[in-house]
């Protein structure tokens, strides 16, 4: 029996013929089978295309040199870093747990007098101690930037009992801009009355959400001298309460019992039972509204009301001058009618003059020619008389003072550093140039305080005797 031979292998060589050694190419066989008398299949390749089949080459095994791995083990300094840094890993675990068991612990008494809280309102419990301290930690960058805003009170009697606070955008000036002037501001009419006056009875701070560096020039116009507002807050000043400016009266430094804020921003607002909320002025040249609010304004200084928290609450949501001069009117009213009820028709009875024949007048009541006027117009009238005083002091004494104005200028701007040397060396500690010829002297050089201005009014003497002295 004859048996198949065996397929060829598909990656065997096929031997060269004659004609292929010769180098002569082999003509085409005529018929399908190979040389073998086989057939072609799907799997063979044809002969004009090269094969792809082949088998993978096996991978070489290493070689082993001998020599030990560096995997398990290290050098002495390698061990001593890496348990070091283990050690220094556990302390911090147990610092940070120490600390966050000490944030728990109970509150003392100038932690809540710096946070501006009782013990009441504090968290209770070891928790909310611990988160409350924790989130003042982070709120650092979003409180103002000194804990009290203003210094503390001045000693009686130079103290004034009450403090307003005055927003400055919208209240007492108004911006606006085009494309002709940029940017121009204007004064509310009845500003520079309202600030002379009202600062007879407050202690005046202008609290503005505006950087110093705008807002600075607009105040420096409209109290030109410093005799009428007493403190400046810019935006330093404020806090941020997600994302928005407010005005916390809390860090103020003074009772709010004794504090009334004028804003025209309720979203600025965190005390509202210290602020009244006016509408905003956008330029009318014939407002009044802000002269309007200084007869509750003064009644207020005039009566010194022990908290003047429950005053503005009772105006909450109404037009204060309106509600007021209301009220003002019928107090006058009932004064009238009680004068009119205790009056009394006096009998003519001769005087002891007529007697003597100098006079022949009788004695009549003392009320007979109109009712007195009342505790709070009497006041009014000496404030009257104050302001116009004032007012006739500063026109009367203009000229010194502006000298004595651009000498402090001067003798401000002589304690700016001219370059960077000098910057540096007060950086340091070093001592100040020295003021130009004919500024005023510090103080402790010959007893006379720079601010020769202001130490000219508040001494009550004259500009001239304040410079001698």
């Amino acid at each position: 029996m004859s048996q198949a031979p065996p397929s060829t292998p598909r990656n065997t060589a096929r031997p060269p013929s004659s004609g292929e050694a010769n180098g002569a190419p082999e003509p085409m066989a005529s018929s399908s089978k190979d040389a073998l008398g086989f057939e072609p299949t799907l799997d063979t390749p044809s002969r004009s295309v090269p094969s792809l089949d082949f088998s993978p080459e096996l991978e070489e095994e290493p070689q082993r040199t001998g020599a030990k791995s560096s995997k398990g083990s290290l050098s002495s300094s390698e061990k001593k870093r890496r348990n070091m840094s283990r050690v220094s890993m556990v302390l911090l675990a147990l610092g940070l747990s120490a600390h966050a068991i000490s944030m728990g612990k109970e509150w003392d008494e100038d932690e809540l007098k710096a946070m501006k809280m009782k013990l009441e309102d504090a968290p209770s419990t070891r928790w909310g101690r611990t988160i409350h301290r924790y989130t003042e930690i982070f709120d650092y960058f979003n409180k103002p930037a000194w804990p009290e805003l203003l210094p503390p009170p001045l000693p009686a009697p130079h103290q004034k009992p009450y403090t307003l606070l005055i927003s400055l955008d919208d209240l007492l000036v108004t911006s606006t801009w085009d494309r002709q002037y940029g940017w121009r501001t204007a004064k509310r009419p009845g500003v520079d009355y309202f600030l002379a006056y009202i600062s007879q009875f407050y202690e005046v701070v202008i609290f503005t959400s505006q950087p110093s560096y705008t807002a600075g020039p607009i105040l420096d116009k409209l109290d030109r001298y410093g005799f009428f507002i007493t403190y400046r807050l810019f935006r330093e000043a404020t806090r941020s309460v997600n994302g928005q400016v407010v005005k916390d009266l809390s860090y103020l430094n003074r009772d709010l019992s004794k504090v009334i804020l004028l804003d025209t921003k309720p979203e600025h607002i965190v005390n509202p039972e210290n602020a009244v909320v006016l509408p905003k002025w956008k330029g009318e040249s014939g407002d009044k509204g802000l002269v309007a609010m200084i007869p509750f304004l003064e009644s207020i200084a005039i009566y010194k009301p022990p908290d003047v928290r429950p005053i503005v609450k009772a105006y909450e949501g109404k037009d204060v001058p309106t509600a007021y001069g209301k009220l003002e009117a019928e107090m006058k009213t009932k004064h009238i009618e009680e004068w009119k009820g205790k009056t009394k028709t006096v009998a003519p009875v001769k005087s002891f003059g007529s007697v003597l024949g100098f006079s022949s007048t009788p004695i009549q009541s003392q009320s007979a020619g109109g009712p007195p006027p009342t505790y709070l117009e009497q006041k009014r009238a000496e404030a009257q008389r104050q302001y116009l005083e004032e007012q006739k002091y500063i026109n009367d004494n203009k000229a010194q003072l502006e000298k004595l104005l651009e000498q402090d200028q001067q003798a401000m701007a002589a304690q700016v550093p001219g370059n960077l040397w000098e910057a540096i060396d007060q950086f340091r500690g070093g001592p100040p140039p020295p003021p130009p010829p004919g500024a005023p002297t510090p103080a402790g050089a010959s007893g006379a305080p720079v601010g020769s201005v202001v130490a000219a009014v508040s001494s009550g003497s004259s500009p001239d005797s304040t410079k001698k002295a």
